[in-house]
């Protein structure tokens, strides 16, 4: 389904191959009728024509009527083509255009919330054969909404064009074929020289300008894919921008984020005011195309025949408007050139998504394009816990120069382990690692079989959601109680809230601008009461939090998950403790000089503690800072 035509056919070749072939073929009967229909058109025309000619001839006893009668016909047959076919038809396609577009966004919706977690590799860049560093696809919200409803819209309106040229020609030509007549001159050719002629002058006319309209459409494809690109960045510095108001705000930083808008804006207008002239141009080109097409090249094949009184003023009239018809349906290209440019814009954004999507189905082989990947995951019993060996984290690009590394790591069941280190030394990498969100490195990672795990960060975005769903994800709110909810809700210090359960917002505003960012910690304390994970990762899950608020996170998953696992990430130079004294933790997971190792907790005495930090090896083994005595300058001595 990456490429253009693999888009365009999916649908009818999916489960719902029923709805998508009904759809489509009663659009192909009513394109059919229509085209019909306009050489009915045709015909009425040539009555109304021939009546109002012949208006004041003797032999005609009731012009009045004669006239008012074809007219009257001509205006049935137009409303019957108007509004009747074309506007049922119409109602058809937007029904095929919905479901069509509906099917292939839960496509893409599936494909990017897999159990994979697509979405995330997605965002990550890659490399070709040769090398040369490959962006991540920008604007993916944009090519998921506009970009797919764009394409599906446009591969149906030229498949209603590309059905109305067929039966315009077979109904158009067959017309013609039967009002043909002998052409002075083309004598050889027949009663059928008058419809050779008519076919001649179409194919002299039409192919030619076609060729100049695929020209420029090619210009207005690129053209409207900058634009797209263009905006979609635009757009999305604006969404940035609502999500981070407050620092901005805070740090007075409207000034430089004017500046920002400006230049994003400033590619849009030039892009913009490009893309007007081609439009501009291919306008004007359009207008005189159908000017001529309709008043010059449609009357010509017939004005022989009718110079020679072959065929009457109604014969040459019907003619006329015959081919004028089948010039208008073969030029349906020309007319819809832009917008084909913009399908072909909408595929090319779609279809390189489609392709990013596949291409990271498999992350160790797609990481691999930028550095070493070479995780690997397995299971084992439950009672032996979670297990990490010979794991080795490194950055892009790097092959042999790891900033973290562990020989093996063992968190045993029910073990609390509290992590340590400076900042930047690999702390969150080495639990996104464990999680299989780190993209380049090795190593083994051993699950406890049958144990779910749960990842509990720092930053915080809460969906557009009920306060339910909010606490029951990453599960659906149908599968849990509001009195389970209300309960997990309490317990996590958010009891005020429970009153508004099945709201999505309050007092206007949704939850993420209600609750503050030590509520939006307690809200995640909430689902891990409400779940009751068996492993539990903390990345600064409690930064927003103050002292007693973080004792009493710690002390409600121990009353409520018993025989849990957890593995803290925190600031502090030492874990929390409860309100008695207890050690909420079992053992420290120190990283220092890129080394992680794990060890007991120890309470230790003061003198015992200042002994180890002054021994540089036993303090690196630790994690922990060596003191350094200073001279009188502050610099240090040794």
């Amino acid at each position: 389904m990456c490429g253009f035509w693999g888009l365009m056919r999916a649908y009818w070749l999916s489960n719902r191959w029923k709805e998508a072939w009904t759809l489509t073929v009663v659009i192909a009967l009513f394109t059919a009728a229509s085209s019909k229909t306009s050489v009915w058109m045709a015909e009425a025309s040539g009555e109304l024509v021939n009546s109002i000619a012949y208006f004041h001839d003797p032999g005609n006893a009731n012009p009045l009527a004669t006239v008012l009668g074809n007219a009257g016909l001509l205006v049935l047959l137009v409303i019957l083509k108007d509004a009747g076919i074309i506007g049922v038809r119409h109602l058809f396609s937007t029904t095929l255009h919905r479901k069509w577009r509906g099917w292939l966004n839960g496509r893409f919706n599936e494909a990017l919330l897999d159990p994979n977690h697509t979405h995330f590799h997605l965002q990550h860049g890659a490399r070709d054969q040769d090398g040369a560093p490959l962006a991540p696809p920008d604007n993916i919200d944009q090519r998921v909404q506009e970009s797919i409803k764009g394409m599906t819209g446009g591969a149906i309106g030229l498949a209603m064009g590309v059905m109305g040229v067929a039966t315009s020609l077979f109904f158009v030509g067959q017309k013609l074929l039967e009002t043909s007549t002998v052409v002075a001159g083309l004598e050889f050719l027949g009663v059928y020289g008058g419809a050779i002629l008519a076919f001649a002058a179409v194919a002299a006319y039409v192919p030619l300008n076609t060729f100049v309209a695929l020209k420029l459409g090619r210009i207005l494809e690129q053209l409207t894919i900058s634009i797209q690109r263009a905006e979609g960045s635009y757009r999305s510095e604006l969404t940035t921008l609502l999500r981070r108001s407050f620092h901005v705000a805070a740090a007075r930083g409207e000034v430089v984020q004017k500046e920002m808008h400006a230049n994003l804006y400033t590619d849009i207008d030039r892009t913009w005011s490009r893309l007007n002239w081609f439009h501009s141009g291919y306008m004007s080109f359009e207008k005189i195309y159908d000017f001529l097409g309709a008043r010059i090249v449609a009357y010509g094949p017939g004005l022989l025949p009718y110079m020679h009184e072959k065929i009457s003023l109604k014969g040459y009239i019907t003619g006329a408007e015959l081919v004028n018809s089948l010039i208008s349906q073969c030029s349906w290209f020309i007319h819809v050139m832009p917008a084909i440019a913009t399908l072909k814009a909408n595929a090319r954004r779609v279809s390189d998504l489609a392709s990013a999507i596949e291409k990271v189905q498999r992350p160790a082989e797609f990481y691999s394009s930028t550095g070493r990947c070479d995780f690997r995951f397995g299971s084992q019993h439950a009672v032996f816990g979670l297990a990490v060996r010979d794991l080795e984290l490194l950055h892009e690009g790097d092959q042999e120069a790891p900033f973290v590394t562990a020989a093996n790591l063992r968190f045993r069941r029910g073990e609390w382990t509290f992590m340590k280190g400076e900042s930047g030394c690999g702390k969150t990498s080495l639990l996104k690692a464990i999680n299989g969100l780190w993209p380049h490195g090795g190593g083994d990672v051993v699950f406890p079989e049958g144990v779910r795990s749960f990842y509990a960060s720092q930053d915080i975005r809460l969906s557009r959601v009920s306060l339910k769903q909010l606490v029951c994800l990453p599960e659906s709110h149908l599968g849990h109680s509001d009195a389970a909810t209300a309960s997990a809700l309490h317990k996590a210090g958010l009891g005020e809230f429970i009153e508004f359960l099945s709201e999505p917002c309050r007092d206007g505003k949704c939850w993420d601008e209600v609750l503050s960012g030590g509520q939006k910690q307690k809200l995640v304390l909430a689902r891990i009461l409400l779940h009751r994970p068996g492993l539990l990762f903390l990345d600064e899950a409690t930064g927003a939090l103050d002292v007693g608020a973080k004792t009493a996170f710690h002390q409600a998953i121990k009353d409520n998950c018993p025989g849990i696992t957890v593995i803290s990430v925190m600031h502090e130079a030492s874990p929390p403790k409860s309100a008695t004294g207890e050690e909420f933790y079992d053992s420290v997971l120190s990283i220092a000089d890129g080394v992680a190792v794990k060890h007991p907790l120890r309470t230790m005495l003061p003198a015992e503690l200042t002994t180890i930090l002054e021994q540089p090896v036993a303090a690196s083994r630790l994690g922990i800072p060596r003191l350094r005595r200073k001279d009188g300058t502050g610099q240090p001595i040794g």
